[in-house]
């Protein structure tokens, strides 16, 4: 009998803009509780993998050992396969995938990480039993993601304070949860795995510098009017393009602030299966 799959909606989408933040990400700045855990010769599975610049750092972390990186996105799976090329990393493989239905027998794996995925499932707590299934018994699950509600900057923005209401209205008209950080912990002993195996933790980025401002706030001033974000919220009827590019002109000016600052919390739970 199969299983039909929740209906996720990717809030963001694979928008250039989307990819430009992606691809920033490494395993020192968007995995750093996971990697004292790791080791060579394990075998690991990066779920929601993007386009795989966490997953080729993670590879080069457990060579000689094997990494899958899985997407549902057949695009971004070939984003991934090409920057794998380039780094010649010979021990990672991508592929298409759905985190409710992993294609692999049980305890496949070592390690199964998951950065900034749940945040987007109508169901994270079926997707972690998923994870939890294919995961070796004493293997690691590594789950990390933001949490909007917790961001912060200064100096204060009407059209920001805006932008956070507006994409906290999109993502609970997508069945998600914005504010996943804060429930992590929560959903993975839901999941069943042992309170006594499950180690919480929080991490933070932190856009600062003149070049940090200009990077976040160009990307998200073009993800306001371009991306599936802006195409979603006025699918929903949430805003209209004048409204977004109010938010795009708030972005590009808190950008130019010299004192600006923008911190993201995260956070993140290493949990034994």
């Amino acid at each position: 009998m199969s299983i039909e799959s929740p209906q996720d909606v990717y809030t963001h989408g694979h928008h250039e803009s989307v990819l430009r933040s992606h691809r920033w990400r490494t395993a020192e700045n968007s995995a750093a509780y996971l990697l004292p855990s790791l080791q060579p010769g394990q075998r690991l599975l990066d779920v929601g993998c993007g386009p795989g610049t966490i997953t080729i750092d993670l590879a080069s972390r457990v060579s000689p050992g094997d990494v899958v990186g899985i997407d549902r996105s057949a695009k971004v799976v070939e984003v991934a396969r090409e920057a794998a090329t380039e780094a010649d990393a010979a021990n990672v493989a991508f592929e298409v995938g759905d985190v409710y239905a992993l294609p692999y027998p049980d305890a496949s794996f070592d390690v199964v990480h998951a950065h900034q995925v749940l945040q987007h499932l109508v169901d994270p707590v079926a997707a972690l039993r998923e994870i939890r299934r294919v995961t070796r018994p004493g293997g690691i699950v590594a789950v990390r993601d933001a949490d909007y509600a917790a961001m912060t900057w200064y100096p204060p923005s009407a059209g920001l304070d805006e932008w956070l209401t507006l994409y906290h209205e999109v993502t609970q008209a997508n069945h998600a949860e914005a504010d996943a950080g804060r429930r992590l912990l929560s959903w993975v002993r839901q999941a069943g795995f042992d309170p006594a195996g499950i180690a919480p933790s929080a991490g933070v980025w932190c856009y600062a510098t003149p070049e940090d401002r200009t990077w976040w706030s160009s990307l998200w001033a073009d993800r306001a009017v371009a991306s599936n974000f802006a195409a979603q919220a006025i699918a929903h009827g949430l805003a209209d393009e004048v409204a977004l590019e109010h938010l795009s002109d708030a972005w590009r000016e808190w950008g130019t602030a010299e004192d600006g600052w923008f911190s993201i919390v995260h956070g993140e739970v290493l949990a034994r299966a």
